[in-house]
């Protein structure tokens, strides 16, 4: 972009330099070329002006782009992130129901022989 501007800038600096060359070579009267001097220094600030504009509202539209791409692909970041932290949880929660009914199965198992060693214990002591 900074060396298209470049070459704009030259081309347009080159065109006044040689227009005011030939103006001031040419036979025409003082003040006729004085008037065609202004006149063509005007044009050519009216061309800078526009192209100024120009260049500005093409960065403008390319910044915007820009703006927008980044904050789409944000969204799908974060549209992504939060998936994967739903699926993280969802499977911490069922390993951790897991591991309570495993849990829950030893607990039921001990108490069993717990209460199966009770009633042998108990049947002894009757029994003696």
């Amino acid at each position: 972009m900074k060396d298209q501007t470049r070459v704009i800038a030259a081309l347009l600096i080159g065109a006044a330099a040689g227009a005011a060359i030939g103006l001031l070579l040419a036979p025409e009267k003082g003040e006729t070329l004085r008037e065609g001097i202004a006149d063509y220094i005007g044009d050519l600030v009216d061309s800078a002006k526009n192209k100024a504009q120009s260049t500005t509202s093409g960065i403008k539209e390319y910044g915007n782009t820009v703006y927008d791409k980044a904050k789409s692909k944000l969204s799908s970041v974060l549209s992504d992130v939060s998936d994967y932290k739903d699926e993280a949880i969802d499977a911490a929660q069922s390993k951790v129901n897991d591991l309570k009914g495993q849990a829950q199965s030893k607990i039921d198992e001990a108490k069993a022989k717990v209460k199966s060693g009770s009633n042998d214990l108990n049947h002894s002591i009757q029994n003696s």
